[in-house]
């Protein structure tokens, strides 16, 4: 019987997944298919396609369903879909992993236990990760679980680069910067060489991952050396729906002057800012982008400015750029974006090829061949880079854990 990986990524209203071939180290030839239920909780849309994009399952959940009802559905429907084939294991997304995880790890009560801790830093997305693992091991309790932390490529971040200038006693208590979109990071660092090149790859190079969540890392020799999110991930650039980098002052007149409460200014930083509240229109960049609203044009504008910004910090931190790197939903497809940060960067070597950047499909350079600092898109594969880990740890510790797969 042959095995495969599952890969989970729990949100607040969705549970995403991808399958692989488990018999050797995955690559992109290796999905089985892929897919996801959302809007849990109201009337929840089952949906899946294969490696090439064709529909093989699309249907709703009873109204209401929750996520444990959404995981149970999706188990059930891989082991009816393959039945000459099990589980070997399952790898989580998990976004915070804090002081204490600095690499994947298989899951058992301790761990879970642990990530509770970070909830406070990661309220959108932890407490979600920790209930797609728990519903999987009350269906399955002996199939290997593996949490994959978006923190852990930052985790060897110079210790100067972690610190904020507060008492010393808060850093010992973890008030520091962490960093986050690490498993895209470590992602487009697997792939810079190939698609780079060695020499860009060892250089000095900013990674743009730009999405409803957005960040950028600051990249030498592949390792991370600085990075825009810092202790939770509302810092930084600006978002779909986040603030991004904010004046605490301002988070002091909302409590002292306005009245808000906690959670209160939690929704309106996490849900109601970003590009949505610039633009009140929307937080998907398609949308902006086709609107010809004056207030989705400031929303963009903002959107690039903020990324310049930083951008310039971050070269700051390396001392220089050598490359640009896009990746993420906006990153990837918005070769409008693209160009308006090109253009910005012009000051740092980077000298965009017009032609390419709308041209590119897939992973490529953007910018003229004698341009100083090169820029390049390269799309981002966060599942594919947490089935290698999974496979890593299943493969590396296949003896101990023989026989405790889902039968």
């Amino acid at each position: 019987m042959s095995e495969m990986l599952l890969v989970l990524n729990a949100g607040s209203s969705s549970v995403k997944f991808a399958l692989y071939e488990a018999h050797t180290e995955p690559t992109a030839g290796h999905l089985i298919c892929e897919g996801g239920i959302g809007s849990i909780g109201h009337r929840p849309h089952f949906k899946v396609v294969d490696r090439e994009g064709g529909v093989v399952h699309d249907a709703y959940l009873a109204e209401g369903a929750g996520h444990d009802d959404a995981i149970a559905t999706l188990i059930g429907w891989i082991e009816q879909r393959f039945p000459d084939q099990r589980l070997a294991a399952v790898g989580h997304r998990v976004v915070h992993g804090g002081d204490l995880f600095d690499a994947q790890v298989q899951i058992d009560p301790d761990v879970v236990a642990k990530l509770r801790r970070f909830t406070t830093l990661a309220p959108l997305h932890q407490p979600h990760n920790i209930a797609a693992i728990e519903a999987l091991a009350k269906l399955h309790p002996a199939l290997p679980q593996v949490a994959c932390f978006d923190t852990a490529f930052h985790h060897r971040l110079p210790q100067l680069a972690t610190w904020y200038a507060l008492p010393r006693q808060l850093t010992e208590e973890g008030v520091r910067r962490y960093g986050f979109h690490g498993i895209s990071y470590e992602y487009i660092a697997s792939r810079l060489p190939d698609v780079a090149g060695p020499a860009v790859a060892d250089g000095r190079v900013v990674v743009a991952h730009l999405g409803a969540g957005a960040s950028m890392c600051a990249m030498r020799a592949r390792s991370s050396v600085a990075t825009t999110m810092g202790f939770t991930a509302l810092d930084g650039l600006m978002m779909g729906s986040r603030t991004g980098v904010l004046d605490p002052g301002v988070v002091l007149y909302l409590l002292q002057q306005k009245g808000m409460t906690p959670d209160a200014i939690s929704d309106l930083l996490y849900r109601r800012s970003g590009l949505l509240g610039v633009s009140g229109i929307s937080d998907d960049m398609r949308t902006l982008l086709a609107s010809d609203d004056p207030h989705a044009e400031e929303a963009i504008a903002l959107f690039v400015y903020r990324i310049g910004r930083e951008l310039g910090s971050l070269a700051a931190a390396l001392g220089g750029l050598d490359a640009l790197v896009f990746t993420g939903g906006i990153g990837e497809h918005a070769a409008e974006i693209r160009r308006r940060v090109c253009v910005q960067a012009e000051w740092l070597g980077v000298t965009l090829d017009a032609a390419a950047n709308t041209q590119l499909e897939g992973a490529g350079r953007i910018s003229i061949a004698d341009s100083t600092a090169s820029a390049w898109v390269i799309p981002t594969d966060e599942d594919l880079m947490i089935a290698r880990h999974v496979w890593r740890l299943v493969d590396g510790g296949r003896t101990a854990w023989s026989g405790s797969s889902l039968d």
